[in-house]
């Protein structure tokens, strides 16, 4: 069923029994008492999502934006009634690979809607945790908001400890040896993610400023300051998606000045051998050509004498090259 739970609070505790959506406005006795409703809804369908916005009033502007999985976080009013979207985050079934959806909350006097799509994170275990504590509950409507958006913002930090394990075994991997082909598509691809996590999420912080300094008719004066823990919950997100997003970047350039250091280092060891074995090769090239008159051809000592030149020239050439860290 799309409507996965419905309740009505009273001084922080539930009333026995769902609350019945049946579509018609709801009763103004829950604000008499101090009290609210809370509606969540999974996936509804248009049907599901029209007996809700008659029951509790919302806008229908407000309900086409909800059932479309496509929209950025933000903040509308509609006369006395606050409309919340936010984007939730978790790792998908594929490798490094993030799987969005959405959660959009109205938000009235004396009741809360909050509506996912997409969003695999159900919202029963913070239902019953803020249950589970009716003074804080006991606050209203405004405080399930900000519980909501807290429980959509934690699920963030997953997925930022996954990616930090990726790239510090990248980069600690990169340090040894260069990334292989495998190794360098899986750095992009996550430099991909992170840059759709950046334009998908980032709305997130702009969305929870306006509810920290924005003066809203539906949020207390009071509640701010739990939507200031999300601010400042969002944005700690924000900054470790970007460090890790300059770390794979600075493992790709530090790895490439590695391996240029490592080719260096073969390339002046292979010179230095070539210059060495370029004295014999010149000498016996030289004693190749079929001339008379060489240099001492016939001298009985002739043949020790270039060996023995060769020698000295080919040791004082590796000597020389290991002073200067060639070899």
């Amino acid at each position: 069923m799309p409507i996965i739970a419905a309740r009505r609070y009273t001084e922080g505790r539930a009333h026995p029994g769902e609350l019945a959506v049946t579509g018609v406005p709801a009763a103004q006795d829950a604000l008499a008492r101090g009290g609210f409703d809370w509606v969540g809804l999974c996936d509804p369908t248009p049907e599901e999502m029209d007996r809700v916005a008659r029951q509790f009033a919302l806008h229908p502007l407000a309900v086409e934006d909800a059932l479309n999985p496509r929209q950025l976080p933000k903040v509308d009013l509609y006369g006395q009634q606050l409309f919340v979207v936010a984007r939730t985050a978790m790792m998908g079934a594929a490798e490094d690979a993030i799987t969005y959806g959405q959660t959009a909350v109205f938000l009235g006097d004396r009741f809360i809607v909050t509506v996912r799509v997409g969003s695999a994170r159900a919202h029963a275990d913070l239902r019953r945790a803020l249950e589970a504590d009716s003074e804080h509950l006991s606050e209203g409507p405004d405080y399930v908001l900000h519980a909501v958006l807290d429980f959509i913002v934690d699920g963030y930090l997953p997925i930022a400890d996954q990616f930090e394990e990726v790239a510090l075994a990248i980069e600690e991997a990169a340090i040894d040896r260069f990334p292989d082909p495998g190794t360098i598509r899986r750095i992009f691809r996550l430099r991909r993610e992170l840059r759709r996590f950046e334009r998908i999420i980032g709305p997130m912080e702009e969305m929870v400023e306006r509810l920290v300094v924005a003066d809203l008719p539906v949020i207390d004066p009071s509640a701010r300051i739990w939507f200031r823990d999300v601010l400042d919950h969002v944005r700690r997100a924000m900054a470790r998606m970007q460090s890790l997003k300059e770390t794979l970047a600075a493992t790709v350039e530090t790895a490439g000045l590695l391996e240029q250091h490592r080719q260096g280092v073969i390339t002046r060891q292979l010179a230095a051998w070539a210059a060495i074995l370029a004295v014999p090769t010149a000498v016996a090239g030289i004693y190749g050509m079929n001339f008379d008159y060489l240099p001492e051809l016939h001298w009985r000592w002739g043949y020790p004498a270039v060996w023995a030149v060769i020698l000295t020239i080919c040791g004082g050439l590796l000597w020389r090259f290991r002073r200067i860290g060639w070899l």
